[in-house]
């Protein structure tokens, strides 16, 4: 029985939060959201990257990797669906270059906001992640999709309330000791815990 469109769409988004929740893409995560601004570009961008690998992706195993896994499964021990890490790779890679040129060209002020964490991207879990989780969970194209885009919303929505949080926070009066990045990690538990209290949401767990 397939899972329910909304209901995959919230888990990703809220109950089984990317960074929250899987603790997945934290380098950008602390890294970008000091400044609202910089947190929806890396949003948009980490969409944008999500979606497009993960359509491409899901083609490359079932078109690609999985029937040719079962003609050359009698040569190699388990085909060659080994093979996905790797091509799972390439493909973010090579649209995270089409996403750096375009921001560099196009918006090179917040190309420089976001600085090596835009390159970054290419080795960013979240990406490779739901390539992954999408196959192990056995979604069809569709259901591919709107996990991809709960996911990448769900991403979107931490950088996006941390990012506000963190400014609020440089304007607080804090021990210095506390300043930058212990807050941060204080600030990113007390967050997690409150989306705990999303978890059994549409009979989902977290």
């Amino acid at each position: 029985m397939h899972q329910p469109l909304l209901a995959i769409f919230v888990g990703a988004m809220i109950v089984n939060n990317i960074l929250l929740m899987r603790f997945l893409g934290c380098c950008p995560f602390f890294g970008v959201s000091t400044r609202f601004s910089s947190a929806i570009g890396m949003s948009a961008a980490v969409l944008f990257v999500t979606v497009m690998a993960t359509w491409i992706s899901w083609g490359v195993y079932y078109l690609v990797l999985a029937p040719n896994s079962v003609i050359l499964g009698k040569i190699l021990p388990g085909g060659i669906v080994f093979l996905r890490t790797l091509a799972f790779i390439l493909v973010i890679a090579a649209l995270v270059q089409l996403v750096e040129f375009f921001l560099k060209k196009y918006v090179p002020v917040l190309y420089s906001a976001l600085g090596i964490y835009l390159p970054l991207i290419t080795t960013n879990c979240i990406i490779l992640a739901v390539a992954f989780l999408v196959i192990d969970n056995k979604y069809d194209f569709l259901r591919s999709t709107i996990f991809a885009i709960g996911t990448a919303f769900g991403f979107g929505l931490v950088m996006v309330l941390f990012a506000a949080l963190r400014e609020r926070l440089d304007l607080a009066p804090i021990s210095r000791s506390f300043k930058g990045y212990p807050i941060a990690f204080i600030a990113a538990s007390l967050v997690a815990i409150a989306f705990l209290g999303f978890a059994g949401l549409f009979g989902i767990s977290s």
